[in-house]
């Protein structure tokens, strides 16, 4: 580990150790938090706030360890509170992020809702993520896979909140081109994946890519 508490990058990817479970991940695993002025935990979803970071990894579990442990005042050394609905806080703000960013890539064109427009990007080779609702029909999305091309899904939003990236009430499928918000939205859509799973253990353990292939 590097000096201020950053653990040194591979293969050019930054990690950080989790302050509840002591495991070392790549950052696009992990919540950053900062002390705010109250001196509160506060998420810092985007990474671009000020002060020193608290890094605790993108899952639910963790989370609720992190606020049982006081892992927030220990690594900050400071009195810092968190409340105990720290977690579901904390999802709640990831899966608008996830629908603000697939919003955003749908107004570039980037982005398009519907089984038909999904069937054609992926027959087109255009669709380069395939997305579709958590809570839609089994039988409904298996009509639909990833090409080779593609080897990414996205299955953390319920049909409400994916409805809500396209204005409209509902949608079960959808498609991202290559490009644009991409990346972003493939790397907060993992998160939001661990945030909704309860593993049941003090110590989760995860496996890069493993939640972007749910």
């Amino acid at each position: 580990m590097s000096r201020g508490g950053r653990d040194k990058d591979r293969d050019g990817i930054p990690e950080r150790r989790c302050a509840a479970t002591g495991n070392t991940l790549p950052i696009s695993e992990m919540i950053r938090f900062v002390v705010g002025p109250e001196d509160e935990a506060v998420p810092d979803l985007a990474g671009k706030l000020p002060g020193r970071g608290i890094w605790i990894t993108a899952d639910l579990t963790a989370l609720r360890l992190a606020v049982k442990k006081k892992a927030f005042a220990r690594s900050a050394k400071a009195p810092v509170t968190a409340p105990a609905d720290l977690p579901e806080r904390v999802e709640a703000l990831m899966a608008a992020r996830v629908v603000d960013l697939l919003s955003m890539a749908r107004k570039a064109g980037h982005a398009v809702c519907g089984y038909e427009k999904v069937k054609g990007w992926i027959e087109t080779g255009r669709a380069r993520v395939l997305i579709q609702a958590s809570d839609g029909s089994e039988r409904g999305k298996t009509k639909l896979r990833a090409g080779p091309e593609m080897g990414r899904s996205i299955g953390c939003l319920t049909a409400r909140e994916l409805g809500l990236s396209f204005g409209r009430d509902h949608a079960i499928h959808a498609a991202l081109a290559a490009g644009g918000l991409a990346r972003r939205i493939v790397e907060d859509a993992s998160r939001l994946s661990g945030l909704r799973q309860d593993h049941g253990a003090d110590a989760p353990e995860r496996t890069n890519g493993s939640h972007e292939r749910e």
